[in-house]
């Protein structure tokens, strides 16, 4: 029996590329739909700091409705900007002074909005009771939250363009 050692072999295919199931950045209406539950899980928190400081102010304090509905918004205003900062827009552009400073000047214009609903609704309906504060307390919350999420992800975490390229 003889063996040819200068003979090579024939190098083996490459193997098939596995395709990778599509992702929601390929798709732009799946990323949106995951940014807005991103946005709805931090904003969710955020609406549990709202209601139970406005509720620890409302009850435990001497701080009347409206002074308790703005201080409860401002302390969930610093939360949210953390969970949007390191959860739901990581991959956007890093932390700057611009960033920050539209995040809380929009995020006041919210506040201010949030807290025009709470007033008309309180104010308006002759609201007295805890429930039904909190329920006008919610739905001036939602309210808002539209137009926060639309300039937080238009203006505030924008796409960095050099990073795209």
């Amino acid at each position: 029996m003889s063996v040819n050692l200068t003979e090579r072999r024939p190098a083996a295919p490459p193997p098939a590329p596995v395709s990778a199931p599509p992702s929601a950045e390929g798709r732009p209406a799946a990323r949106v739909a995951l940014e807005a539950v991103k946005f709805a899980l931090v904003g969710g928190s955020g609406v549990l700091v709202n209601l139970v400081a406005f509720n620890l102010l409302l009850h435990g304090t001497d701080l009347a409705a409206m002074a308790a509905t703005v201080a409860a918004s401002c302390l969930a205003m610093g939360t949210n900007y953390l969970g949007f900062r390191f959860f739901t827009y990581r991959d956007r552009a890093s932390r700057t002074r611009r960033q920050i400073a539209l995040f809380f000047v929009f995020s006041v214009l919210g506040v201010v909005m949030e807290s025009g609903l709470f007033f008309a609704g309180y104010h308006g309906l002759g609201i007295e009771g805890s429930w039904e504060s909190n329920a006008v307390k919610a739905l001036s919350i939602v309210l808002a939250s539209v137009f926060r999420f639309l300039v937080y992800r238009t203006w505030v975490f924008s796409h960095d363009a050099r990073r795209a390229a």
